[in-house]
């Protein structure tokens, strides 16, 4: 494994099995550090998480009695349901929890039959009466796109200069539609953040992320410079190839 510290945060570049094994030692300590509470992890999207949870399911890599201690969520959500092949807590459930046999009382998907403001804010009323509105994520997996988006708050999105203090919101996508998220609020309050990104396509996104100019507005991963104390970067070699 190779390190970087950045004002970012540290950087691992690893390889995708190191990658699955980083992310799973996160989700195991979060679990043995919470007390007589579930611990919410606000898993994410994309091609990474997916393999992921393929690789837990195949080897039995988290015991059911671990699994239990977590409150199963997603950092955003794609307004569409449950069973559409673009939400993001489906292909957690599908590929992992289910297979592992986690009970439905451990699983906190975003209403997303209802309308984007009402899931977003039956959500954060949900969140409050389990852990109130001043607690985040123990652990928030993120990603990042070409674009430098992360969670559902892309480039010039109004939720970054608003900054609306509570934890989760809907926003309107221009061209990619309407999502639910949490908020630059939300993100503050997590107890830990893990930005995974993989692949070439994701090089020159990553040196701007890391070595650009710091402009959050337009490269909303940046947020988390105000997090690094916090925030753990897992990539491999092709996405890290330019830093």
């Amino acid at each position: 494994m190779k390190t970087l510290s950045t004002d970012y945060g540290e950087v691992r570049i690893l390889t995708h099995e190191e990658i699955y094994q980083h992310t799973l030692a996160f989700i195991k300590a979060a679990a043995e550090a919470a007390v007589d509470r579930l611990a919410p992890i606000g898993l994410t999207g994309g091609s990474t998480p997916k393999a992921f949870y393929q690789w837990v399911a195949e080897h039995d890599a988290l015991p059911l009695e671990v699994a239990r201690k977590i409150l199963w969520t997603t950092s955003d959500e794609r307004c569409v349901p449950l069973d559409d092949d673009d939400n993001n807590f489906g292909h957690a459930d599908r590929g992992m929890l289910s297979p592992l046999g986690v009970p439905a009382e451990n699983k906190f998907a975003w209403p997303t039959e209802l309308e984007p403001a009402a899931c977003a804010a039956k959500y954060q009323q949900d969140w409050d009466a389990r852990f109130g509105p001043d607690a985040g994520y123990d652990v928030c997996f993120v990603g990042m796109g070409g674009d430098n988006h992360t969670l559902s708050l892309f480039p010039e999105c109004p939720l970054i200069e608003e900054d609306p203090q509570q934890n989760f919101a809907s926003t309107l996508w221009p061209s990619r539609g309407w999502r639910v998220t949490l908020t630059v609020a939300g993100l503050a309050r997590c107890r830990q953040i893990i930005v995974s990104t993989t692949g070439e396509g994701k090089a020159e996104a990553l040196k701007k992320a890391i070595r650009g100019e710091h402009d959050p507005f337009h490269m909303p991963v940046q947020l988390v410079r105000d997090h690094a104390d916090k925030t753990v970067w897992l990539v491999d070699e092709p996405a890290a190839a330019l830093l």
